[in-house]
């Protein structure tokens, strides 16, 4: 039985918007990723606000296309 990973993307061609919202987040947070890609020494903290961040900015974008634009 193969299984597929919980965090591969159902839409490949978003990985571009993925890490832009990903950088955003860590922007605005002031959290320092690291230039080489390996971000394994975030702390739970700092990797969980950037999650949070995310996550409430893609509701916000999906709440915004429901309503049809009109926020």
């Amino acid at each position: 039985m193969s299984r597929q990973s919980s965090n591969s993307l159902i839409v490949p061609q978003a990985k571009q918007a993925i890490n832009q919202l990903k950088m955003e987040a860590a922007q605005q947070l002031g959290v320092q990723f690291s230039q080489d890609g390996y971000n394994g020494n975030l702390s739970t903290r700092e990797a969980g606000s950037v999650g949070g961040y995310i996550t409430k900015k893609l509701v916000q974008i999906a709440e915004q296309q429901i309503s049809g634009g009109n926020r």
